[in-house]
């Protein structure tokens, strides 16, 4: 194929002076009509895509590269021999108009290389921090966390020893015991040889203090240990530990009162002779009790008679130095209100028996217990003797008619035909035979459950008895009694002195 190359004729393309490529008849290579292969529309493309991924908020993503303009295709006649060789060997770049810039390999990616660096170190950064904020709360966190707990910890602990100091103040120098002196009356035995700890345990066992242990520490704060005498004292529920002290050792009540203890199932006639101390009139006190006051109707608990007998609660009373005897009828049937009022009477009223029936069969059970458990049992002989019409034969009940209560009673009272001599007649007294106590009104009310009609004091003890249901074993227990008070000349009991 021959053609002249600066005429432009010829079936060839070949190149003119200027390096222009050539086509026969006129023909120019193919060319990008849209600027795709221009440089400056690639960086336009790529800050335009880099703005809409900043707008997006989200990383630019990474400009993919631009393909390379398509070479011309040369006419088949020039590519037919030469198409097999084309596949063994690389196709030659084509050539670039002469005073045209080629465009960079890379201008792509240099066109938003510029802002896509700043962004992505801008969503590292902060990346970096929103990490290092979280390990920095992660870190901080336990600590406070703990710190919070034991500050928590530490205030409960000062504000339970705060509780338990309050506690232990009030416990032990009791600000809200009042006058001290408790409700009702209890008997309390203080045995020889007793120590200070024995002696708090039968208090706090009886109910007369709240704590042993507090009540000792008052005791060797107090230096009394030592002061507190074997003996009976006759004391009250829910007392305060300095007013049993002063009870126990024998100290005068402050103010210039006078204290009174008053044993339990003592008779009127008992109280006035043998307990009221020196300066408090006995005749004064018979004189007051012989009828009720005005307040006090004795018929409200069944009784037949004004008498106050049964209804002076014994216990321990303090008198001022004037109208003492007038202050101490008052205190003493104020106590007997406070305390019947603690007593069940509904299995009584169930035997037909009344209130004051209750303080008769009381009033003998005192006179004759010396054994605190046995109580109970002296009320249930009482109680079957009457549902089964045997006369109580209770001697005690012509003592008091008799006022004999230290010489042996004849044979003349026990056959005299009186309504107090239970020998002889059944049922209860008239009236009550002395002043009970608490524990004798409730067992009175609420006896014991036995079949025992008998009872004889043991030879040889303080004041024990024997209960039987059998006549013959009564009769053999009443042989035995009466032997041994023929061989000791008097009673055959022995009570520790």
């Amino acid at each position: 194929m021959t053609a002249e190359r600066g005429g432009g004729g010829g079936d060839e393309w070949f190149a003119d002076s200027e390096g222009n490529l050539q086509g026969p008849g006129g023909l120019t290579p193919d060319t990008d009509e849209f600027g795709r292969d221009d440089p400056d529309a690639l960086e336009r493309a790529a800050r335009r895509r880099e703005r809409e991924q900043r707008r997006k908020g989200s990383r630019p993503k990474k400009a993919k590269k631009e393909k390379a303009p398509k070479r011309p295709k040369a006419p088949r006649s020039l590519r037919g021999p030469k198409r097999r060789k084309a596949r063994e060997e690389p196709r030659p770049e084509p050539e670039e108009p002469l005073g045209a810039e080629a465009p960079p390999a890379d201008a792509g990616r240099a066109a938003e290389s510029p802002a896509q660096p700043r962004a992505q170190s801008r969503a590292s950064a902060g990346r970096d921090a929103l990490r290092a904020r979280v390990a920095a709360n992660r870190a901080a966190k336990p600590a406070r966390s703990g710190n919070f707990r034991r500050r928590r910890i530490a205030a409960l602990a000062l504000a339970l020893i705060g509780i338990l100091a309050a506690w232990f103040l009030v416990a032990f120098f009791q600000p809200f015991a009042g006058d001290g002196e408790g409700e009702g009356s209890v008997l309390v035995e203080i045995p020889e040889g007793s120590d200070t700890g024995e002696i708090a345990k039968i208090l706090d066992e009886q109910g007369v203090i709240s704590s042993a242990s507090l009540f000792q520490l008052r005791l060797r704060l107090s230096g009394e240990t030592d002061s507190i005498q074997a003996d009976s004292y006759q004391l009250a529920s829910g007392m305060s530990y300095s007013t049993v002290t002063d009870r126990l050792t024998g100290k005068e009540p402050t103010g210039g009162d006078v204290a009174v203890t008053i044993p339990e199932g003592l008779s009127r006639d008992q109280i006035a002779s043998d307990v009221l101390p020196e300066g408090v009139s006995s005749d004064e006190y018979l004189q007051l009790t012989e009828a009720a006051p005005k307040g006090f109707n004795t018929s409200e608990y069944g009784a037949k008679s004004e008498n106050l007998e049964g209804f002076l609660f014994p216990a321990t009373y303090d008198l001022p130095p004037e109208n003492n005897v007038k202050s101490l009828v008052d205190q003493q049937l104020a106590a007997f209100n406070d305390n019947i009022s603690q007593v069940d009477l509904k299995a009584a009223a169930k035997k037909n028996l009344t209130a004051y029936d209750v303080l008769i069969i009381a009033s003998m059970v005192d006179k004759e217990v010396q054994v605190p458990k046995e109580r109970a049992l002296v009320a249930s002989v009482i109680y079957n003797r009457l549902s089964q019409g045997i006369p109580l034969g209770i001697d005690a009940t012509t003592r008091y008619e008799t006022k004999n209560y230290t010489e042996p009673i004849t044979q003349e009272q026990l056959d005299a035909d009186t309504p107090y001599n239970t020998r002889i007649n059944a049922g209860l007294p008239p009236t009550p035979i002395g002043n009970p106590g608490l524990a004798a009104m409730k067992a009175a009310a609420s006896p014991a459950q036995t079949k025992f009609i008998y009872f004889v004091v043991k030879p040889g003890t303080c004041g024990e008895h024997s209960f039987t249901a059998s006549e013959a074993e009564f009769e053999k227990l009443a042989a035995e009694y009466q032997a041994a008070l023929e061989s000791e000349g008097g009673s055959p009991t022995n009570c520790p002195e």
